[in-house]
């Protein structure tokens, strides 16, 4: 019977613009992927003891991801586009097995939005400027080995985890 892979690290990743069709070159060392934070009201009266958020199922609130610069260029520029960006980050995650045999699998993680901010950064001799633009998230898809994690489409009301469409019924009475 095989292990399941124990988790260890990101051994690298790159930031793909597919709109200009290729890796951003120039990227900082650290990318925060976005919280999904779910939107919520809260439920309470008889019967209830007390209060709870009761979240409403595939809204969450606004979602940035955030592409650090080390040098504000052209490629941080055409995050600007006012007719939206794609972009593709693909990451080596690094796993060992039960033995400490080291294996490595694959990551990918799409999104589509429109620029936020552009912080050009910092000028400071033999520095880098630490330029970041981020992004306002209307579609995210995180794989991992080519499994579908999870996909929210915000256009196209579409909330997957693990490839099941938690809105089809929605929907279907909508």
């Amino acid at each position: 019977m095989s292990q399941r892979p124990i988790p260890s690290k990101i051994n690298n990743y790159n930031v793909y613009n597919d709109n200009q069709g290729g890796r951003l070159i120039g990227v900082g060392a650290e990318t925060t992927l976005p919280p999904f934070e779910s939107m919520a009201e809260t439920v309470s009266g008889a019967g209830i003891l007390g209060e709870f958020d009761d979240p409403a199922v595939g809204h969450f609130s606004n979602m940035q991801l955030e592409i650090p610069f080390r040098l504000l260029d052209g490629e941080s520029i055409d995050l600007m586009d006012p007719n939206g960006v794609a972009l593709t980050l693909r990451v080596s995650q690094q796993v060992m097995n039960d033995q400490m045999a080291t294996n490595f699998r694959s990551m990918r993680v799409v999104v589509r939005g429109k620029c936020a901010t552009l912080d050009p950064g910092t000028l400071n001799p033999a520095n880098p400027m630490n330029a970041s633009v981020a992004v306002n998230i209307a579609y995210i898809k995180i794989e991992v080995d080519d499994e579908e994690l999870v996909e929210l489409n915000k256009f196209n009301p579409r909330f997957a985890i693990r490839g099941v469409d938690k809105l089809q019924k929605v929907r279907e009475q909508t």
